[in-house]
């Protein structure tokens, strides 16, 4: 099943990447945390860990483990992140968009989007508050301030993956939310 959707995903299959996402956030995620001692810093960089393989998920092959190649992503990540850091650069980074490479099909609605735009304003606002700030920010860009994927990454300065991903996982969070809620 994993590998029907590691195939997929180099497709490009919204699904399959959702899939993979769900399936190794938390691997990811407590390995930096481990790293970092610190939430944020540990979601940020899972975030661009999935940013950096969903780019590169054309390069992985797939005799080795696909955690293990997420795994070493993060760490390389975490290392630049140190080697900035301690380099003291104050320089923003600025990336080069290959928006063939950046393309991740979403033509249909998912059943997030429709949860967000089918429940009553006011009970959705306070589920979406129950999400980090970060999340909030980038759930408002896009569906409340209706801002393309381009637009967000300018607002935040950051690469178009990443907000993607970025939305993502708040957009499954805030389903979580709304299903516990609703149980």
């Amino acid at each position: 099943m994993l590998e029907d959707h590691i195939k997929k995903a180099k497709k490009g299959n919204q699904i399959s990447f959702n899939y993979l996402l769900d399936r190794f956030w938390n691997d990811v995620y407590n390995f930096q945390l481990k790293r970092t001692q610190n939430e944020y810093e540990a979601e940020d960089i899972t975030i661009q860990s999935f940013s950096r393989a969903f780019d590169k998920i054309q390069t992985f092959n797939e005799e080795y483990s696909f955690k293990t190649w997420l795994i070493q992503i993060s760490k390389n990540i975490h290392i630049d992140l140190l080697r900035k850091k301690n380099a003291s650069i104050q320089s923003k980074t600025t990336t080069q968009v290959d928006d063939a490479v950046y393309r991740i099909i979403d033509d249909n609605p998912t059943p997030e989007d429709k949860l967000i735009t089918e429940q009553n304003l006011a009970q959705l606002l306070r589920y979406i508050k129950q999400l980090k700030p970060h999340y909030q920010e980038v759930i408002n860009y896009r569906y409340f301030q209706e801002l393309s994927y381009k637009e967000i990454a300018e607002k935040l300065e950051e690469p178009i993956n990443n907000v993607k991903v970025k939305l993502l996982r708040a957009r499954k969070l805030l389903s979580e939310i709304i299903t516990n809620t609703k149980n």
